[in-house]
């Protein structure tokens, strides 16, 4: 009874140094750029720059199958930075993507008197800030949207029932504002 054991026990050893030594002969390297450009996206994961999400938006951009200027949360700011990251030069967001997006926050609400809670919303959602059951009424956790309207018709079949708002702007969303760059030191006159 005891020589079974060992053997498996032996056997399973020897298993496990093989794929132990597989693993690192076979490995394969995740290229650095694209996490660094990775990095540099929001993580909204919306698709608006037609990939499914901002890491393989990252890997086109990094094999030079996409352009920089394909993302309108990252919005300018983003490009810039992309620009910089890649030593290229910065390019105006893509005129297509721009025109649908806006420099203004914005938040999805749904009016829980007319959703039917079909879901699609919540399926759409690729952030998960969409809650609620079939047949139930839906609700979205503000804090958690990025208000990339992937969730609006045609994906809600019901007219209305979901809709964009400016976020509002708190104390805990208040941030101090750039400073005007001077031209010349001001003097004081008298």
């Amino acid at each position: 009874m005891l020589t079974p054991i060992l053997i498996f026990t032996l056997a399973a050893l020897l298993f496990g140094v093989l794929l132990a030594l597989a693993a690192i002969k076979f490995r394969v390297e995740g290229n650095p750029v694209v996490d660094k450009i990775d990095a540099i996206l929001p993580q909204t994961q919306c698709g608006q720059c037609g990939y499914p999400g901002c890491k393989p938006y990252a890997r086109a951009i990094a094999s030079g199958e996409a352009d920089i200027n394909q993302c309108p949360p990252g919005g300018e700011q983003g490009v810039i930075a992309l620009a910089d990251l890649l030593g290229c030069e910065p390019k105006p967001l893509n005129a297509e993507l721009a025109a649908e997006s806006s420099d203004v926050p914005m938040v999805a609400l749904i009016n829980e008197e007319t959703c039917i809670g079909c879901t699609k919303c919540i399926q759409a959602c690729p952030v998960d800030a969409i809650v609620g059951a079939a047949k139930q009424k839906h609700t979205v956790l503000e804090e958690y949207c990025t208000g990339c309207k992937l969730c609006l018709p045609p994906v809600c079949p019901v007219e209305d029932c979901i809709v964009m708002e400016e976020v509002q702007a708190t104390a805990a969303l208040w941030k101090w504002s750039e400073p005007e760059q001077v031209s010349e030191p001001m003097r004081r006159t008298g």
